[in-house]
């Protein structure tokens, strides 16, 4: 972890691995006494994840809609490059959009042969299941990010046919600028069409990790203060 920078003084690992630990330490001290306090948090993360799940269901009807598009145009002769890329960027976003959310609603693959043994395997097999998923997923959304800065640094671009206005690229990376300097560089902007960079669809990759993390988190969090796991699986009939 040598190239794990220091932020506000601290290596980044203790940000991501330590403290969280620590607190979950401290949420099993405390028990139910931080569930009053942590309760609107919870209602407001719950609304997090759900609007994730909202946006992964709209980037798939969006390769709907670039599927059904590609095939009026081939039916009417007309060029239309770039859907084939366009639609895999897309699926990419729904699929890890929809992680955090399909992970609360039960959705991924669990297997519970052994947490049905006895009560206590299945309380504290389970935390630490949590506790391992939450440690990778939070290593996964670190180097996510990682890769999605050096794409960046690269200038990295795609390789297909599909071409974006330049006027996008600035947009997604006006973050990344001092607020005081937008102006001026939203004034720069150009309509020229260019290739994609991909750190753009790279960023699907980043936030989805980033809240499968913290969606892990949250559940350890949960279960070690109401000694109940909040994963619960929908019935479909």
């Amino acid at each position: 972890m040598r190239d794990w920078s220091p932020v506000m003084g601290l290596p980044l690992w203790v940000w991501l691995f330590v403290l969280p630990s620590v607190f979950a330490v401290i949420c099993l001290i405390a028990g139910p006494r931080l569930e009053r306090v942590l309760r609107p948090l919870w209602r407001g993360l719950d609304g997090v994840y759900l609007a994730s799940g909202i946006v992964a269901a709209m980037f798939m009807i969006t390769i709907l809609g670039l599927i059904v598009a590609g095939m009026i145009a081939r039916w009417a002769s007309v060029a239309l490059p770039g859907t084939t890329e366009f639609a895999g960027y897309a699926m990419a976003a729904t699929s890890f959009f929809a992680l955090c959310h399909a992970m609360t609603r039960g959705a991924h693959i669990r297997v519970s042969i052994i947490l049905n043994a006895n009560d206590f395997l299945k309380r504290w097999l389970d935390v630490f299941a949590v506790f391992a998923a939450a440690v990778i997923a939070t290593y996964f959304a670190r180097y996510a990010i990682k890769t999605n800065a050096f794409s960046e640094m690269l200038n990295d671009r795609t390789q297909g046919q599909d071409q974006i206005p330049e006027w996008v690229v600035t947009l997604f990376s006006l973050p990344s600028y001092a607020l005081r300097d937008w102006g001026s560089v939203w004034a720069e902007r150009s309509s020229e069409l260019v290739y994609t960079p991909v750190w753009i669809p790279q960023l699907a990759m980043s936030v989805g990790t980033v809240l499968l993390a913290i969606a892990l988190w949250d559940t350890l969090f949960r279960m070690l203060i109401t000694g109940v796991n909040p994963i619960v699986s929908e019935t479909v009939e």
